[in-house]
């Protein structure tokens, strides 16, 4: 069983993959993290993330560099948001997701075009999203805990700009795929978010036969 699950940043969307996988014992990939590692490997080369030139010779790099918690950063984040918008890299890091997804007995993926690119064919698709200002508030906590100075009115910019740039890039637009099931988490908590995705899920599997 595939099921790919999308949505913007902050939305809960890896939070309910991760525990779709635990749920249904299926390998889980956060697809964000790959581009992470890109943003990462920008970075310490000293490059131009907005060159894709630079952006795609910093696509290789081994699996192991994912489990680095250094990728979760907001610096790295901003950054990988600019290096995905470019074609090229979105090409490099396609059939490393593809054969992801496709692995036998299936998997869990989590990102922005999972269900309309990478796994179109997924047999589950989840769209989920929240307000803005919730998502904001979620990043902007986070952030504080570690140890970032920084406040919720600019938490909030970014991530709206993020959605901009995401949602209109010319190559695999973030966009809800037309047989997603849509989960808006924004009030939810994150035991009744999951049983909502839980829910959807198995009524999908029924659905399916």
């Amino acid at each position: 069983m595939i099921i790919a699950v999308d949505g913007p940043a902050a939305s809960g969307k890896g939070t309910i993959a991760r525990a779709l996988a635990r749920h249904y014992d299926l390998p889980h990939l956060d697809t964000g993290l790959l581009y992470r590692a890109v943003a990462a490997n920008v970075l310490r080369e000293g490059l131009n993330p907005a060159v894709e030139a630079d952006a795609v010779a910093s696509c290789s790099f081994d699996d192991a560099l994912l489990d680095d918690p250094g990728l979760r950063t907001d610096e790295v984040g901003k950054i990988a948001s600019v290096v995905s918008a470019h074609p090229l890299v979105r090409a490099a890091l396609l059939n490393r997701q593809k054969k992801f997804a496709h692995q036998p007995g299936g998997a869990i993926l989590d990102g922005r075009d999972i269900g309309t690119v990478i796994a179109p064919d997924a047999d589950v698709k989840l769209f989920v999203k929240a307000t803005p200002m919730i998502r904001a508030q979620r990043r902007h906590i986070e952030l504080r805990k570690q140890g970032a100075n920084i406040s919720l009115d600019k938490v909030l910019a970014d991530i709206r700009a993020r959605d901009e740039r995401d949602s209109k890039r010319s190559e695999a637009p973030m966009l809800q795929a037309p047989d997603a099931a849509l989960l808006d988490t924004s009030f939810l908590s994150i035991d009744a978010a999951l049983q909502r995705a839980i829910a959807l899920v198995e009524a999908k599997k029924r659905a399916a036969g």
